[in-house]
């Protein structure tokens, strides 16, 4: 066993000093700084989660809804201040301002049938007050302009060319030897009816344009009739494009900006209206109206969605809920779309169910209530909820199918009985057969091929097997002998026997199997009325040749 030496004072398990060595600042030495800890970014999923959530729609953005106001209305006045009031109607909430043309809403279009029961913010104008020149912007008003600038006159416009002015299209279109005319009333604005080729001029050149006018979920409001007079201004006619819960019901936004513009649309592809504001239309003699400075509370409406909705009983309605939650959705709805063909589609829908399920996942709340009222009213239907944003429909009681036109009339006895093998084999064979109803437009299609031997009516059912072919094969011949044959003006120099008057007569006869009442798409209606038959040498061209010519 190694042995360790032995020193004199050393013991190997003292214990350590009950107090530490006194600290001397000459004899220690500075330590060395550490190796510095990177700062390295934090990762995105840190960097997500602290992040802000995005601020919604400013145009969802409503401040009434904070408070909590509300205050029941009746029919009448509500608010008046001289001879200006608010008044609730047949059309909700709406402006009577003095010499006003008609009384004045936040939207003309999207209005509810049901009168409001409330609102939720005191009756004021949304209006500037007559008193203040201008409304407040947050600055002081600039300098009055020594210049004088006239006023825009659309009869007299600046010339083409002129400096700082943009391009103003004239007054018109106008046939040659007529003007513009002053006109009060909007039949004398809009003059004469446009033919199809002015029509195509007027439109071809805002096909691929983005001027517009963009109409959304508010519909046609009050600002926008301004916004529609400043585009006529310069341009003739002046383009709208509609999207979202408007575009259910496009008839409803023709007539009320027909009526409220006073112009006339011409032309209408889908979702976008091209509006003509009228051959004698004047800039400077325009309707004006004030402009409203902010977005007024909508009132508030009766519930959509009933407990007991009409002709059901709680227990009914609530069973078809719980069937609807299985059911199927006939299409899914994308936000600010356009949805022409969703009326029709609920209607065909409701001949095969009683209830119809709309998906609207992705809109907002407001837009798919808004939705659901429309089609309440426009197919008719009865709205059974509004759960995970899908609407659920029943058709009711009172509907009556698009198909046949009394349905208990014209089935067969049998097929009350649903024996489906004694229709397929008894009754179809012999003639009871279910009554369709035909739209007009298809009546029309078979009225036309019917007049251009392009079908064969059969007015005797009871034909047998030969007379039904030696029909069938008389058709053919017909219809093909129409189809190849064309018609053929003969010119010939060694016949000249035939007189002037019946060479007139043959050129009418044909000029008149060319004529057609419907001048649509029609390309030569400008010279339709220039007679091509100058003398050889009468024209001014001519004359002036001759005279320059070497003799």
């Amino acid at each position: 066993m190694a042995r360790m030496p032995s020193l004199p004072g050393l013991h190997l398990f003292s214990s350590l000093p009950s107090a530490p060595p006194p600290h001397d600042p000459s004899s220690a030495s500075t330590p060395s700084t550490p190796i510095p800890i990177p700062k390295y970014p934090p990762p995105k999923s840190r960097i997500l989660r602290t992040n802000p959530p995005k601020p919604p729609n400013p145009a969802l953005k409503t401040f009434h809804r904070r408070s909590k106001y509300y205050k029941p209305v009746k029919d009448g006045v509500i608010s008046s201040h001289g001879d200006r009031a608010v008044v609730i109607g047949d059309s909700g909430v709406s402006y009577l301002l003095p010499d006003a043309p008609f009384e004045f809403q936040y939207s003309y279009s999207e209005i509810p049938k049901v009168k409001p029961i409330a609102i939720r913010e005191p009756a004021f104008l949304p209006f500037a007050p007559p008193t203040m020149p201008r409304p407040w912007t947050g600055k002081a008003p600039l300098k009055s302009s020594k210049k004088k600038i006239p006023l825009f006159d659309s009869f007299n416009p600046p010339p083409p060319g002129t400096k700082g002015v943009k391009q103003v299209e004239m007054p018109g279109p106008f046939p040659l030897g007529k003007y513009p005319k002053e006109g009060k009333s909007r039949e004398e604005i809009l003059g004469e009816p446009l033919k199809n080729w002015e029509i195509r001029m007027l439109v071809k050149p805002h096909l691929s344009h983005n001027r517009q006018v963009n109409l959304g979920r508010d519909g046609l409001t009050h600002n926008m009739l301004e916004l529609i007079h400043s585009h006529w201004k310069r341009q003739r006619v002046c383009k709208v494009r509609c999207k979202g819960v408007p575009t259910v019901d496009m008839d409803n936004i023709c007539h009320h900006l027909e009526e409220k513009t006073g112009g006339k649309i011409i032309h209408r592809v889908g979702g976008v209206l091209y509006l003509f504001r009228g051959r004698n239309y004047n800039y400077r003699t325009r309707p004006q109206y004030p402009v409203m400075l902010w977005k007024p509370a909508a009132p508030v409406y009766p519930k959509l969605i009933q407990e007991a909705p009409e002709g059901l009983t709680i227990e009914e309605a609530n069973e078809l809920r719980m069937k609807g939650k299985n059911l199927l959705p006939i299409c899914k709805l994308a936000k600010n779309g356009v949805y022409i063909s969703l009326v029709n589609d609920v209607r065909h829908a409701f001949e095969g169910s009683i209830l119809v399920k709309v998906d609207c996942t992705g809109m907002h709340e407001s837009d798919y209530k808004k939705l659901g009222a429309k089609l309440k009213e426009l197919v008719p239907c009865v709205l059974l909820s509004f759960d995970n944003a899908q609407i659920l429909m029943w058709r009711g009681k009172d509907w009556k199918s698009d198909i046949s036109e009394d349905p208990s009339a014209t089935l067969p006895s049998q097929a009350r009985t649903n024996d489906v093998e004694s229709i397929e084999n008894g009754d179809l064979l012999h003639g009871n057969h279910h009554t369709i109803k035909t739209s007009p437009k298809m009546k029309l299609l078979w009225e036309k091929a019917i007049d251009s031997n392009k079908a064969l009516l059969l007015n005797e059912i009871g034909l047998a097997p030969d007379d039904l072919l030696e029909k069938v094969e008389e058709f053919e011949r017909i219809s093909q002998a129409t189809e190849h044959s064309y018609p053929a003006l003969i010119m010939s120099s060694e016949d000249d026997s035939s007189s002037p008057d019946d060479n007139l007569e043959s050129q009418d006869h044909d000029e008149s199997n060319y004529s057609s009442d419907d001048d649509e798409y029609q390309e030569g209606d400008l010279f339709d009325n220039v007679n091509p038959s100058v003398p050889m040498g009468s024209l001014p061209v001519d004359i002036i040749a001759k005279k320059l010519r070497p003799e």
